[in-house]
């Protein structure tokens, strides 16, 4: 569960972590009461999961009424990459000298969570990651003895933080290391933590995923997960439908059976050149109606060019799948968008054989079909 940025900084706030003084507002009359509270200038910004907030007009800084009331027209109602923008902060803006990162999650490769620091915040750690991963200071943590003082001084030092403010960016992550613990987080971050002109470090933004399989344990995040997830129609669609679903920001989208083979399908659109618009795990069985809910959700995304379907026959027959793939898609009177198929496992011949390929394409190999559908996508782009 993803708990919007409002929600998290209540979260980290509580703990103690620096936030600036802010308010959520649904409407312009809404905005301009809470800055006018708060004082200018402000920050107006968009509540929807989804990053870059900022370059798609997400954010915006005022310093007056008539500044506070254009923003609020134009962030509120706007569709920021697919997501239905109904809320904005208005928070007190922060006069900042530096932007630093500072994040807790799990490192599966070493099977314990990691600590990480960052003197580049204020972009997305995944691009400094690939572009610089020097500038980026990691620490693990063995879970049960928890993050000792020392790891945390450890990581901010190795990352070149300023003395100055070392000792509360360590202060700062060691409470985010006991919130992620505690309240049995996947992802906690702060992007950016910065640093004001004071020399004191406040959280800019906050990111908080909570593992929904623990939300039993965790009665207050519980009560937040309708109102953390009502911001994207698709991602309520997938909970009715009972699907594994994340909207992503491609034009590709995916569906198939199985986490690690939706997993590898979303790694080979990447490396023919595409962009995922979609993880879609449509999990077991056949029948038309699930496949035509699953086809219903991706064409519904107004980002998606082109679709693949990689189905893996186990228990489920490939002839069955093929047959629910005829049947959702023969419900269609326009396919909206081409669809490639690829079928393996149990029965995947004959599946083969029954697909309708006026309404579908079908590839022998993943790889033929991944390729062809980037290749879809990229026709329909240069049209």
């Amino acid at each position: 569960m993803k708990l919007h940025e409002y929600q998290a900084k209540n979260v980290f706030a509580d703990a103690g972590v620096p936030t600036p003084a802010s308010q959520l507002a649904s409407d312009v009359d809404g905005v301009l009461a809470a800055a006018e509270e708060i004082g200018y200038p402000v920050a107006v910004k968009a509540q929807v999961q989804v990053g870059g907030r900022g370059k798609a007009g997400g954010i915006k800084l005022v310093s007056d009424e008539d500044e506070a009331r254009e923003a609020a027209e134009s962030i509120i109602g706007m569709d920021l990459k697919g997501y239905h923008v109904d809320r904005v902060l208005v928070e007190e803006a922060v006069d900042f000298t530096n932007e630093l990162y500072v994040g807790i999650t799990m490192d599966r490769a070493e099977g314990k969570p990691v600590a990480m620091v960052s003197t580049k915040g204020g972009v997305d750690i995944e691009q400094v990651a690939e572009e610089d991963p020097g500038a980026i200071a990691t620490e693990h943590i063995d879970p049960s003895f928890g993050m000792h003082p020392y790891q945390a001084r450890k990581a901010v030092y190795g990352a070149d933080v300023d003395g100055t403010v070392a000792r509360d960016v360590s202060s700062v992550l060691m409470t985010l290391y006991d919130l992620w613990e505690s309240r049995d987080g996947s992802d906690a971050e702060i992007n950016p933590l910065m640093v004001t002109s004071d020399d004191e470090v406040v959280a800019a933004d906050a990111v908080m995923n909570i593992d929904e399989d623990a939300l039993f344990r965790q009665p207050e995040l519980a009560e937040m997960e309708e109102e953390a997830t009502g911001g994207d129609e698709l991602e309520q669609k997938a909970d009715e439908y009972g699907f594994d679903y994340v909207r992503l920001e491609g034009n590709v989208g995916i569906i198939g059976n199985g986490a690690g083979l939706v997993m590898t399908t979303l790694d080979l659109v990447d490396y023919y050149g595409g962009e995922p618009a979609n993880f879609l795990d449509v999990g077991g069985g056949a029948k038309a109606s699930r496949i035509t809910n699953a086809l219903d959700m991706v064409f519904s995304d107004d980002n998606v060019d082109s679709v693949v379907f990689n189905i893996f026959g186990g228990i489920t027959r490939g002839d069955e799948v093929a047959r629910g793939i005829n049947e959702a898609l023969e419900q269609f009177d326009e396919i909206p968008k081409p669809v490639v198929v690829r079928l393996a496992g149990t029965n995947w011949e004959e599946g083969m054989e029954i697909l309708n390929e006026d309404l579908v394409t079908v590839e022998q190999t993943l790889e033929d079909a991944v390729e062809r559908t980037v290749e879809y996508a990229a026709e329909v782009n240069e049209q």
